[in-house]
């Protein structure tokens, strides 16, 4: 669903990217305050208001998501679909250069390879394009910085986004009705099937991060690694076959360097997840809680970064 996503935002159109946003932020909430209270889950809501540093982290994850979701839903009624799909490939080495950067984490052989790789692949594509390639960039470091808010706020996925965009909800609301004000709101002026469409933009922002939840309980972390790279391989292909971009040599070189870092970085992982599970399985040793918990950062790091703290960064 992820992948196909590009397929979605030009249907809104002649809504602009800014009023899809807003829709998006809006009709979000509702779907998931609706899920919530069919499952009766509040509790949690009670607890964040009277923690104000988590409050202020998840303001600063709405605030960073806000520019992640505006980017792309720009970027792919604006014809950059392929670009767009960079932004995601990338996002993997731009986490682990924040990890060395920030958190101060140190980095195996293999890892700080790929971080190489990836950003030659930068360089080649920015002599590609004639500039950088921006809105990659801005795409791959507003999700890593959110992964990275979100990892310290520590909340669930439906939680969060709920969190997230009840704090999206009115200034989206309000930039709606100053639309509505000046004759430019497309929700009320261009029929009932637009109007549908554009309130679906909830669903079809929780939808797959309900799926990814119940799918995170159900299989081995490295594997929900590896399938989160079908989501930009499935833009990339859209961009190419079938909005029609144009993909001159250098660019396919740049992707290609882009590719060979996160084979590097997925086998990397996979191989260092095999070794620590064999270490735990020998009787001689003692499965500590740190051990486990390396083995699972291990495998999650076939992807390239942490389990998503949150999924619905998703385009």
């Amino acid at each position: 669903m992820w992948g196909l996503v590009p397929l979605f935002w030009p249907l809104l159109k002649p809504a602009g990217a800014a009023e899809i946003l807003a829709h998006r932020m809006v009709w979000s909430l509702v779907f998931v305050a609706v899920a919530l209270v069919f499952v009766r889950r509040w509790a949690w809501a009670g607890e964040l208001l009277r923690q104000p540093r988590r409050l202020a982290l998840i303001t600063v994850a709405a605030a960073v998501i806000t520019v992640n979701w505006g980017v792309y839903i720009w970027a792919v009624n604006s014809g950059h679909v392929v670009e767009a799909s960079l932004g995601y490939f990338i996002n993997p080495l731009v986490t682990i250069a924040m990890g060395v950067l920030l958190l101060k984490e140190r980095l195996r052989p293999v890892q700080w390879t790929a971080v190489g790789v990836g950003a030659t692949a930068v360089l080649v594509l920015t002599i590609g394009y004639g500039r950088p390639p921006w809105i990659s960039l801005t795409l791959a470091f507003s999700f890593a910085t959110y992964g990275l808010v979100k990892k310290k706020v520590n909340l669930g996925g439906v939680e969060s986004l709920a969190a997230e965009t009840a704090i999206q909800f009115l200034p989206a609301l309000g930039y709606l009705l100053w639309l509505s004000s000046h004759g430019d709101l497309s929700f009320a002026s261009e029929g009932p099937g637009h109007a549908a469409l554009l309130a679906s933009t909830g669903i079809v922002t929780a939808l797959p991060l309900v799926c990814f939840g119940a799918a995170a309980i159900r299989v081995p972390l490295s594997t929900l690694g590896l399938l989160q790279y079908l989501a930009p391989v499935f833009q990339f292909l859209l961009g190419i076959f079938y909005f029609g971009e144009a993909m001159p040599p250098e660019r396919w070189a740049g992707f290609a360097l882009v590719w060979l870092a996160l084979t590097l970085l997925t086998w990397d992982a996979l191989r260092t997840a095999r070794t620590l599970r064999r270490e735990i399985t020998r009787p001689s040793t003692t499965m500590t809680t740190g051990t486990v918990s390396a083995v699972r950062k291990a495998e999650s790091l076939a992807s390239g970064a942490e389990p998503p703290a949150s999924p619905s960064a998703r385009p």
